[in-house]
């Protein structure tokens, strides 16, 4: 169960699970982007909600690429 800090930045900690998949990809799980995308709004800090409720209701998930 991964986490974002406050102080962290959102593209670092998109990298760090980017590279987790990866390396879970490697392992033969297969991950589909729109799981990935759901996976790094969930970890968004809360200040970020009110742009991950806008993600939510403007787009189609599995259309949103990484």
């Amino acid at each position: 169960m991964q986490k974002m800090k406050e102080t962290k930045n959102i593209k670092d900690y998109a990298d760090k699970l980017l590279s987790i998949i990866n390396k879970v990809r490697l392992l033969g799980k297969e991950f589909s982007d729109d799981r990935i995308v759901q996976k790094i709004l969930v970890i968004m800090p809360e200040k970020y909600e009110s742009k991950i409720s806008s993600i939510k209701e403007s787009k189609d998930l599995t259309n949103i690429s990484l």
